[in-house]
């Protein structure tokens, strides 16, 4: 398994669970996590979810060194991943009808980020940091992470993570507001613990119905929006300045992009 689960009175905790990778999605870990968040959104038990990394990282985004499933076309069928793996994992976060903590316990990149930022409370140790990286190999935002992020920060700070493509300290997510607090590295644990307890013990209905409330205001677009990012992905896939992006992550080089 690549996903582990526990259980602490209401307080249900799935664990990303590919250390050696930092946590990097491959198809086995997206249908785990899934398969996790539906476990706990049908058991009644369950209050509050609290979603976080094993190792040094939260997750390092999907995993490049996987390879990609080819579509028709012999391209990358990234749109089609994107579309079958990732966005019913955002659905399930935004949708799930109980309070989500994510504990960000080092680098949130990619995918990884956008996992973060659709859970309803973020508490980030000091030594994390996220990262929208699709840029740095020619690809476009995706996972949510092009309503997820404005929503959250606005579009001039949306921009430069986008454009830049450049981590963001902990401490400087906080400032732009991107996240909900930031604590010691040795607190993490019991700062979530007390956190998620409170919400294991709080009116889980009012909480169900205030996430639908701000659903229906801030994302009422978001499957459109998802399905737009897809098709832009897929679109990119197509270029010279992607297959340059993927060749040079691999051998650990600066990308040389040319604008084709």
């Amino acid at each position: 398994m690549t996903v582990q689960t526990e259980r602490r009175g209401g307080v249900f905790t799935i664990i990303l669970d590919r250390p050696d990778a930092m946590n990097a999605v491959d198809k086995q870990l997206g249908a785990d996590l899934l398969a996790a968040l539906q476990t706990a959104r049908a058991d009644d038990a369950v209050r509050a979810v609290v979603l976080t990394g094993n190792g040094r990282a939260f997750s390092s985004g999907a995993d490049l060194k996987a390879g990609f499933d080819l579509g028709p076309d012999n391209r990358p069928d990234v749109g089609g991943a994107l579309r079958e793996r990732f966005h019913p994992i955002i659905h399930a976060l935004r949708e799930i009808p109980k309070p989500v903590v994510a504990k960000v316990n080092g680098a949130a990149a990619g995918i990884g980020c956008s996992f973060a930022l659709a859970c309803d409370l973020i508490v980030a140790s000091e030594k994390a940091y996220f990262l929208l990286a699709f840029v740095n190999i020619g690809l476009v935002p995706d996972g949510g992470s092009s309503f997820l992020i404005p929503e959250r920060i606005g579009f001039a700070r949306a921009a430069e993570m986008a454009l830049l493509g450049e981590r963001i300290p902990a401490a400087q997510a906080l400032e732009w507001g991107l996240i909900t607090r930031v604590v010691a590295d040795s607190e993490l644990t019991a700062e979530v613990d007390a956190l998620a307890d409170r919400l294991a013990a709080g009116p889980t209905r009012s909480y169900a119905a205030t996430k639908r409330q701000l659903n229906a205001w801030q994302f009422s677009r978001m499957a459109e929006q998802l399905e737009l990012e897809a098709t832009l992905q897929q679109e990119m896939v197509g270029t010279d300045d992607f297959v340059e992006g993927v060749s040079a992550f691999v051998q650990k080089r600066p990308p040389s992009f040319q604008g084709r």
